[in-house]
């Protein structure tokens, strides 16, 4: 007999227990086989623990937000606030999971994805009068020449707002992309760009590292300067875009931040960051890549980090 469970004999497993006066090997309640997974002693069930950055977005004149940002590692939130923490993981043996890291660019950015896990890429600064696009965390708001144009949203558990536009008056600066941890500022003044919001410190890789940051704000005649890139590899916003002045900065690569806010039009606007995803889990398991995606994997204190940082195909645990 093989059955996952039997309700007749009260034991759950593939093989019949065997019982005598002093032990019942082979027998189980809920909590027994909750604790057991949650070691990784329990038959099939692997627990991983994941982080998954999609790509940032790119800057228009306002800063592009940073990509969605979602954890279980450890006591680490994901973002946008989020208080909840995400569900475990458990993967099996020999089952094929996707695995896609997002692109970062000139627009909105792109998905990243872990099996049922998707960040969602962040969205692209607004233009002149334009709000900015919705996305993981919320592209800035363009310069207000006619108006006073607001942030992008930002996703749900995934990150924050882009800034808004609060004058419309010269030089015309324009807000910060939103980052993981914290909403793009609205340009403070005339002369000067929104700063890009914060990311997110996770320790996932065994140390510190800060990532999807927002895009900071352009300034479009000669103001004071550009918005600050966010913490965590937003790129930096121009100051003078429509005389040529200054360069924007694009978000860093792999952290899945905002591009820094410039004339999107003639191509001068920051690029948004790629994203990635990390898995990590006990060196007991071993996780196999298909040839589509680029990883490199760690070792150490009885767990492996697989790191992607291009690509999209599947993977497999043995």
């Amino acid at each position: 007999m093989a059955n996952d469970k039997n309700d007749s004999f009260g034991y759950v497993g593939q093989a019949l227990p065997s019982m005598t006066t002093g032990a019942a090997p082979g027998v189980f309640n809920p909590q027994d086989i909750n604790y057991l997974r949650s070691i990784n002693k329990y038959p099939g069930a692997i627990a991983v623990e994941y982080l998954v950055i999609a790509g940032g977005g790119g800057g228009g004149q306002g800063g592009g937000g940073a990509g969605g940002y979602r954890t279980n590692y450890a006591s680490e939130t994901s973002g946008g606030g989020n208080t909840g923490g995400e569900a475990e993981f458990l993967a099996a043996k020999a089952v094929n999971y996707t695995v896609t890291v997002g692109a970062g660019g000139a627009s909105n950015g792109s998905d990243s994805v872990f099996a049922t896990i998707t960040s969602t890429g962040g969205g692209k600064g607004g233009n002149t009068n334009n709000s900015g696009s919705a996305g993981g965390s919320g592209g800035g708001a363009g310069t207000g020449g006619h108006g006073t144009p607001s942030g992008g949203a930002g996703t749900t558990n995934q990150g924050f707002a882009g800034g808004s536009t609060s004058t419309n008056t010269t030089p015309h600066a324009s807000a910060g992309g939103g980052g993981a941890g914290a909403v793009g500022a609205d340009n403070p003044n005339k002369h000067t760009g929104g700063a890009g919001g914060a990311g997110l410190s996770s320790g996932i890789t065994g140390s510190s590292v800060t990532r999807a940051g927002g895009g900071g704000g352009a300034v479009y005649y000669n103001g004071t300067s550009g918005g600050s890139g966010g913490s965590g590899g937003g790129g930096s916003g121009r100051n003078n875009v429509f005389h040529g002045g200054g360069t924007a900065g694009s978000g860093t690569t792999n952290k899945g931040a905002g591009g820094g806010g410039g004339n999107a039009g003639s191509g001068t606007a920051g690029q948004g960051g790629s994203g990635v995803v990390i898995l990590r889990y006990p060196d007991t398991f071993t996780l196999t890549a298909s040839a589509g995606l680029t990883s490199s994997t760690a070792t150490g204190g009885g767990f492996k980090t697989t790191t992607f940082t291009a690509g999209s195909d599947t993977i497999v645990f043995s």
